[in-house]
This record gives C-alpha cells, sequence and structure tokens, in this order.
C-alpha cells in the first residue's frame, strides 16, 4: 500500500484564508456611504450640483472607454504579431 501524504494547500485557499484573517476596516466601508449620503443631500439643497455630477460622471465613463479600446487595440497587435 501506498503511505498517504497530504496535499498541499491550494494558493487561492491561502489567500482566503489571509483576507478572513484580515478583515477590511469596518470605517473604509463607511466613507463612501456618507460621501453618497452627503451628495444626495447636496442635490436636495441645490439641484443643478446633479448636472454637474452627471457630466462628471459621464466624462470619466468616456476617458476609461478610450483607455480600454487603446489597451484592446494594444493586445490585438501584439496577438496579431505573434501569428
Amino acid at each position: 500500500m501506498a503511505e498517504y501524504i497530504p496535499m498541499p494547500m491550494c494558493p487561492m485557499s491561502e489567500t482566503c484564508k489571509g483576507m478572513m484573517d484580515k478583515p477590511m476596516s469596518g470605517f473604509m466601508l463607511i466613507i463612501p456611504a456618507v460621501v453618497f449620503i452627503l451628495l444626495g443631500v447636496a442635490v436636495l439643497i441645490e439641484p443643478r450640483i446633479l448636472v454637474w455630477l452627471v457630466a462628471a460622471a459621464l466624462i470619466v465613463m468616456g476617458i476609461t472607454m478610450l483607455m480600454v479600446v487603446m489597451f484592446m487595440r494594444k493586445i490585438g497587435k501584439r496577438f496579431q504579431s505573434m501569428q
């Protein structure tokens, strides 16, 4: 009969164990909630802020999409040059 040798731990399970041992600070989760509440109150007080927030979000989304397109084109060129 073969001798039983335990398998080494999976790297993913070690990573998950590390995340559970050191949970994220609760304070870090409170900050975005407070920011959203303050922005909501600001929109209620001054509705014109909503226009600026939507414009800023659209600009950020457009820049992000351009960056993704440039990245995909670069990866596509690398892939085509390999073949």
